[in-house]
């Protein structure tokens, strides 16, 4: 009895060894570089880009998008005259136009001063009918159809704009309103059909003062303004 219960015994250890060799051949051993368990809770740091990775890194943000806009005020600081009462306007125009910058809107009332009056000397109607509002344009072209049948002709030279201020603005129900007082250097003749001078001196700087009204819906996709009126300082 002891003689079979030896070779069992024996039987079972070879065949422990044997199933023990296997599976250290498929699963291999622990040499201590393994990674460690995966937890899914633990928090990960983010990769750190190497040398040569092309990662540009974002400055950090300082403002919030829930800080408040800045006050209307603070857009067109120092555009308008204080002493116009221009500042209530030009709030009205900002509350219901973001997009209003009042400094750049005397930059580009600027351009447009010097390319009416180009213009308007030249007799170019088809340039002032873009900037002009009908009544104006109709205006202007009547003058200039008068000025060509009497073959008169007028130069005008611009030799600086000194000022240009915001000196008035309102919001009338969906139309805004800014007044513009420009103060300009300028050479303008004006000569008949022989070229007689007429009016002006074509040697004389002379100084110009005007006030203009530029217009515009507030409520049109047209994002241009246009000149409603004009009159000398």
């Amino acid at each position: 009895m002891s003689d079979v219960f030896d070779i069992y015994t024996v039987i079972f250890l070879v065949l422990a060894v044997f199933i023990f060799l296997r599976l250290r051949s498929v699963l291999g051993t622990r040499t201590g570089s393994e990674r460690p368990p995966y937890d899914p809770y633990a928090r990960r740091e983010a990769p750190q880009p190497g040398p040569n990775d092309n990662v540009v890194t974002l400055p950090p943000r300082t403002d919030s998008p829930l800080d408040p806009p800045p006050p209307p005020a603070e857009r067109f600081k120092g555009s308008y005259d204080p002493n116009s009462g221009a500042e209530t306007g030009l709030t009205e125009i900002a509350a219901v136009d973001p997009s209003f910058d009042a400094h750049a809107f005397v930059e580009g009332a600027r351009s447009a001063y010097e390319m009416i009056v180009t213009a308007f000397a030249s007799g170019d109607t088809k340039t002032l009918k873009t900037l002009l509002s009908k009544d104006v344009y109709e205006s202007f072209a009547s003058t200039i159809a008068d000025r060509e049948r009497k073959g008169e002709t007028v130069e005008t030279t611009f030799v600086s704009i000194d000022k240009a201020k915001i000196c008035g603005a309102e919001l009338n129900g969906g139309v805004a309103e800014v007044e513009i007082k420009f103060s300009s250097q300028l050479v303008t003749v004006t000569r008949d059909k022989a070229g007689a001078v007429l009016d002006g001196d074509p040697e004389k700087v002379v100084e110009v003062v005007d006030v203009w009204a530029f217009a515009r819906d507030v409520g049109s996709r047209d994002p241009n303004w246009k000149l409603v009126r004009t009159e000398s300082a």
